[in-house]
């Protein structure tokens, strides 16, 4: 498992497969797809930076790599996805084979591309905050709220919705008193009605053609600043309007729920966004503290006696609301996408909020997720400061663009993560899609250091090749390209190019096996199940998980037929069952005792999270801490429980420790406290 470990700290990438089955059959035989996870803009310390534009293949339109075969004397590269012969720009006349550009040295296989600092553009915050909570909830928010406003840059712009019965807009810009245009939370408010009624148009008339996008296009930046505004020129307007904040002023009947329009207060944040600040990579932050009852997105009626939908009412469609809000909200991830805008959710309740409906939005913008029980919570609270904390930096970053090139005899059938498909289809794309699919190249609005993309492919090669071609043409490209704006405000593209070698025919399977990484394929298997289970009306996810993993044994294990005590896999293999046996029984499978919420955010921090920390949300950790021996791992197993042990158990969502029965005694007697002990 250590080489793999190590590809993924030079590359960012960890395949299930890292010597590929040659042909389309043999590949279907495999049960786990070619596929790879991927964390675009993973940080390397060594990583080259190249102050130029990259080189572009004039057919494939890939970036010089250093598997492009070179001839320095004529000048010429041959791109090794199409063999296209390109020739060098005039620039790049003086290479040689002691001058080489940084793009084609042999150990740069992932490079980065800086563009020409332009115009610095200042990161864009609008909070949308539920007041429908009780009085104590409110002042922790508030509080956190403040801390959080403290913690941003002071370029950067910050703009107000609050939301109940009511929307309300705040308009920061107007200092003398505090002021706020206020919508109706059970009418969808179009963009240019948001606008009329927003008196964007009082002093500059507004355009007859063309979209309304920004100060270039229709809008003035006077009126642009009335609702976002710098952080240093609204910071006292701000921390008076969440002094002064107060719960939600309509009455609530005993018997009823608070009347609580989430959908059409993001909607609006959404709109007004459009038209302020398009393409900016803003975020919506969205705090919110109960079930949505108003509006389009509505997950549940008011009235108490009807409880909110669980996974039974989804299975026997029993939810009414559940369709039309996930609609409601695939239409507002639309929107988004386009206006490459991010939607983060902070959702703290004892009850569900309607995470489930919400989770395309959220996903498809690549926004952060946290759960919790209360705005009081140190999971809400820790997390809002590090969004914004320098020291714990998550590489926030916007505006990415990911896209995909390979060999012709490989085909992309799909992406599980955080991105939306930008529907550029060409010879690459298989028919059959997986996940967001039917394209190469996919929108990726928010991204960060740890975010990691499932690409899964299709070998669409037929025939097993005679062995002198097998010998001298058995290799298969992959770059992944992703352009995004950087923290620091800059443009770049990262470029990482992949080798690998394929095989085929009699003989293969041991080659095949030593080339197997377990925990990337566990994972691989984890995103496919997740998102099959939620898009499929008949799966059965553990007769799935089953049947793939008894046709992979009596692929590559060992065994004579009729003795079962025969059967032996290879060490190569051998954790795999242990990794399906414990995803058959995780929380992404079996949803007995959770929530759709909690089933929703489980999956969305699977499919955006590395290969390291999805396999211990698949297996947990167990480490033994003894007097006898360093902390080392120890089986998931009542045997691990001795009285003088003590035992974590990670397992990604919680840590458990457990303080064996002669470690409980020494606690309570305070030897830890004692000098001798410390």
């Amino acid at each position: 498992m250590a080489e793999f470990v190590e590809l993924e700290a030079q590359d960012g990438v960890r395949m299930a497969w890292n010597v590929i089955p040659g042909t389309k059959q043999e590949a279907i035989n495999c049960v786990v797809p070619i596929s790879a996870i991927y964390t675009p803009i993973k940080t390397f310390p060594n990583l080259a930076l190249l102050p130029y534009s990259p080189l572009r293949c004039r057919t494939c339109r890939s970036v010089l790599n250093p598997f492009a075969i070179v001839d320095f004397v004529a000048k010429i590269w041959i791109c090794p996805f199409c063999f296209q012969r390109n020739h060098f720009p005039p620039n790049y006349s003086s290479i040689s084979d002691d001058n080489l550009p940084g793009e084609l040295f042999p150990q740069y296989t992932t490079i980065e591309y800086v563009q020409e600092q332009q115009q610095q553009v200042s990161p864009v915050f609008l909070f949308v905050v539920d007041t429908c909570i009780i009085e104590e909830e409110m002042g922790y928010l508030k509080s956190a709220l403040s801390q959080a406003l403290n913690l941003l840059p002071d370029n950067s712009l910050v703009g107000l919705i609050t939301f109940g019965t009511l929307v309300h807009v705040h308009e920061l810009g107007f200092a003398q008193i505090s002021k706020t245009y206020v919508f109706k939370g059970s009418k969808d408010v179009s963009k240019d009605q948001l606008l009329e009624h927003l008196n964007f148009f009082a002093k500059k008339p507004k355009p007859t053609t063309g979209v309304i996008a920004g100060a270039r296009d229709g809008l003035s930046s006077e009126s642009i600043s009335r609702f976002l505004l710098p952080k240093a020129e609204c910071e006292f307007a701000l921390n008076s309007v969440l002094e002064e904040l107060q719960k939600d002023p309509w009455g609530v009947p005993a018997d009823q729920r608070s009347t609580r329009c989430t959908s059409t207060a993001l909607s609006i944040a959404a709109s007004l966004l459009g038209a302020c600040v398009p393409g900016s990579g803003a975020r919506i932050m969205a705090f919110i503290g109960g079930p949505s009852t108003e509006g389009p997105g509505s997950i549940v009626s008011k009235n108490l006696s009807e409880p909110i939908r669980s996974h039974k009412d989804l299975d026997k469609d029993s939810a009414p609301l559940y369709h039309k809000a996930v609609k409601f909200y695939e239409g507002l991830s639309k929107q988004l996408v386009h206006q490459g805008h991010v939607l983060d959710l902070f959702a703290c309740a004892l009850d569900q909020v309607g995470l489930a409906e919400l989770k395309i939005a959220v996903e498809r913008t690549g926004g952060l997720v946290v759960l919790a029980e209360s705005f009081g919570h140190p999971v809400f609270k820790d997390s809002l400061k590090r969004v914004f904390q320098a020291d714990y930096d998550l590489g926030l970053s916007s505006n990415g663009i990911f896209e995909i090139n390979c060999s012709k005899d490989i085909k992309v059938q799909g992406v599980i993560g955080p991105c939306a498909s930008l529907e550029k289809k060409g010879p690459l794309c298989s028919d059959t899609v997986i996940g967001q699919g039917n394209t190469t190249a996919w929108k990726m609005c928010g991204l960060d250091k740890a975010t990691s993309l499932c690409l899964i492919f299709e070998v669409v090669k037929k025939e097993i090749p005679d062995a002198t071609m097998q010998s001298t043409n058995n290799q298969f490209y992959f770059q992944f390209l992703t352009y995004y704006q950087h923290n620091s405000g800059q443009m770049r593209l990262r470029v990482t190019t992949l080798l690998r070698r394929w095989v085929a025919g009699p003989g293969s399977n041991q080659e095949l096996v030593a080339g197997f990484d377990q925990e990337a394929a566990a994972v691989v298997m984890a995103r496919q199940v997740s998102f099959k289970m939620e898009t499929e009306a008949e799966f059965d996810p553990i007769r799935w998980l089953d049947k793939a993993l008894i046709h992979l044994c009596s692929r590559f294990g060992d065994y004579q037929k009729e003795s079962p005590s025969s059967f032996s896999l290879s060490p190569r293999l051998s954790i795999f069952p242990q990794f399906i046996f414990n995803l058959r029984r995780s929380q992404f499978v079996q949803v007995f005792n959770n929530s759709p919420d909690e089933t929703a955010y489980f999956r969305m921090i699977l499919n955006r999270e590395n290969v390291t920390n999805s396999v211990v949300m698949i297996q947990p950790s167990l480490i033994s801490f003894s007097f006898h021996s360093g902390p080392e791992p120890a089986l998931l197993d009542v045997a691990a429980i001795a009285a003088d042990r003590i035992l974590l158990l990670d397992s990604y969502f919680t840590i458990v420790i457990f303080h064996g029965a002669t470690i409980a005694q020494w606690r309570k007697a305070g030897y830890h406290d004692q000098p001798e002990h410390q």
